[in-house]
């Protein structure tokens, strides 16, 4: 085969937009940017070392997400959300998980069973282990291979941005070891369920699951103080 007639395929490298973008956003969700914290465009590429271009446009993409809300002539902060919307959020997701997880009982490959249930073998290496760092990365790896598995584009686009709504308030308690464990609970029986190939089932469990997590996120976000939620989360 002469060179010419070879398909390479090389992934473009990330644009300095993209690099901000998600590094900014990274930091939203896992709560490292203060909530009374103004994000200005300025500062922040003067502090980064760049033009003021890339920082505008990733911040302009983080405010259409939700994730940042504008303060007139001032700059951005972290956008909160209320209870009302957390619930809101649960309800919605049930409904987009409950279809996606039936639509993955007829669709998901043999090596998307195969990927959840190593997901489940290293979540639960993580917690035995003590060291829960990793993960709220590997239960948004579930969930996302989870609505791969549906193959729908526009499911998982939906099922991406309601988590990232939630992200940022469970995300500290999925490095209690307790909720952690809830948490694996609810993964396991949706697995068991898809693999089995019951629907009634699945259904059920995806809407445990995140009725539990609903819980978790009232208990550690919303009842409780932002000082106490850390200092339990280091217990």
């Amino acid at each position: 085969m002469h060179f010419e007639e070879l398909k390479l395929q090389i992934d473009p490298p990330l644009s300095i937009r993209e690099k901000v973008y998600s590094h900014i956003k990274q930091a939203i969700l896992g709560s490292q940017i203060p909530k009374d914290a103004i994000l200005v465009e300025s500062r922040l590429a003067e502090q980064i070392g760049i033009s003021r271009t890339p920082v505008r446009e990733a911040l302009h993409f983080l405010e259409k997400e939700g994730l940042l809300e504008p303060l007139p002539r001032a700059g951005y902060r972290v956008r909160r959300i209320d209870w009302d919307e957390v619930e809101e959020i649960v309800q919605i997701r049930k409904v987009v998980e409950s279809l996606a997880a039936g639509w993955a009982i007829t669709r998901i490959k043999t090596d998307e069973i195969e990927a959840l249930r190593e997901n489940l073998r290293q979540s639960e290496a993580t917690i035995q282990q003590g060291d829960l760092s990793l993960f709220p990365e590997l239960d948004a790896r579930f969930h996302e291979i989870l609505a791969r598995a549906s193959g729908s584009k526009r499911l998982i686009d939906l099922i991406q941005n309601l988590r990232s709504d939630m992200l940022r308030y469970r995300i500290a308690s999925l490095h209690r070891t307790d909720t952690a464990g809830l948490a694996l609970d609810g993964h396991r029986r949706i697995f068991e369920c898809l693999v089995a190939r019951d629907s009634s089932g699945l259904d059920d469990a995806v809407r445990d699951h995140l009725d539990q997590a609903k819980k978790t996120i009232r208990r550690y976000a919303f009842e409780k103080g932002d000082s106490e939620l850390h200092s339990d989360s280091d217990r």
